[in-house]
């Protein structure tokens, strides 16, 4: 209603610009989500804050042990491998006040694996009942995170007009600057939920991968644009696409079908 508020704010000048925003027949409302959709939002949530916390207690045990000269490779499942090292230290080459807080900091990072786990397996058990989530999951770059997060945020795909609608209601699009009749597109715009972006750009990531290698129904899509594009554009691409198949695999209450290959 920012666009409809006359002169300066107050809660009268409030309350006329809702009243005008919700005349408009351009106007767009946010559907009001069930019970039980929130409450897997809310499994989302509670996920994402333990991963970042877990996140934050692998760079700490990292950079702790560093100090020592003891180091392991990168990755969240390579920090167990600097656990042990930890664990099996002598008293020269690490002293027992830093090894018995590392070891603290090590029984939190279980317990927050062990709470993750638990997540993702309730976020299973409401995909395997889901209908909307399982269409999802036949999309490849869409797992069951992504499917789950999906099918609970868009209840309703009848609000977007087409797929790019929706792909731009996640700012997967190239954010525009036109004037004049000239087209003027620069990098994506980053609007909308900011979760189920990065979620979405993650499985493509994936897909990518497999692509290299040839493993996919869309390999030569994806390489033929990995030789004029960069990697990372590449991957946005990939999301765009498999955000506006999302939209129509929601739309039409169809699975994912594959493309027929030369």
């Amino acid at each position: 209603m920012k666009a409809y508020l006359r002169r300066q704010k107050n809660d009268a000048a409030d309350a006329e610009a809702i009243c005008e925003a919700v005349t408009r027949p351009t106007m767009r409302f946010v559907p009001i989500k069930s019970a039980e959709r929130q409450g897997v939002l809310v499994l989302h949530r509670t996920r994402e804050l333990l991963v970042r916390q877990r996140t934050m207690l692998i760079n700490a045990i990292r950079g702790h042990c560093a100090e020592f000269g003891i180091i392991a490779p990168q990755g969240a499942r390579r920090a167990t491998e600097l656990v042990e090292q930890v664990r099996q230290a002598g008293a020269g080459e690490l002293p027992e006040l830093a090894r018995s807080a590392l070891l603290r900091l090590a029984e939190q990072l279980d317990t927050l694996a062990a709470e993750i786990h638990g997540l993702e397996r309730r976020l299973l058990a409401w995909h395997r009942q889901d209908e909307a989530s399982q269409r999802l999951a036949t999309i490849p770059g869409i797992g069951i995170i992504t499917a789950t997060a999906l099918s609970a945020a868009v209840t309703d795909p009848g609000l977007f007009r087409s797929g790019r609608e929706f792909a731009a209601f996640l700012g997967l699009v190239p954010r525009q600057n036109s004037s004049g009749g000239k087209d003027r597109l620069g990098r994506i715009s980053k609007m909308g939920d900011g979760y189920l972006r990065k979620l979405l750009v993650v499985g493509a990531t994936s897909v990518i991968r497999r692509a290299r290698t040839g493993a996919s129904a869309s390999a030569a899509w994806i390489n033929a644009l990995l030789e004029r594009r960069p990697a990372r554009v590449v991957t946005v691409a990939m999301a765009n696409k498999n955000a506006r198949i999302a939209w129509a695999v929601l739309k039409r209450g169809e699975v994912y079908r594959p493309p027929v290959m030369a």
